[in-house]
């Protein structure tokens, strides 16, 4: 439980400082970028920013 609310709190505390998001597509986006970036860090040790070049140039 512990660390399930640690992954959450960089969302939390995004969404809290620049009041939410007006789009629908932006916060699904951000969900799916957070998503990715998580997955692979999990599986890979990968960091962020090769994480999304990768899923980017695929």
């Amino acid at each position: 439980n512990n660390a399930c609310e640690r992954d959450l709190r960089p969302a939390v505390v995004q969404r809290k400082v620049t009041n939410g998001y007006r789009a629908m597509w932006a916060a699904k986006g951000e969900a799916d970028v957070r998503t990715v970036v998580a997955t692979a860090a999990l599986k890979t040790k990968a960091t962020p920013f090769a994480t999304l070049l990768t899923t980017i140039t695929a």
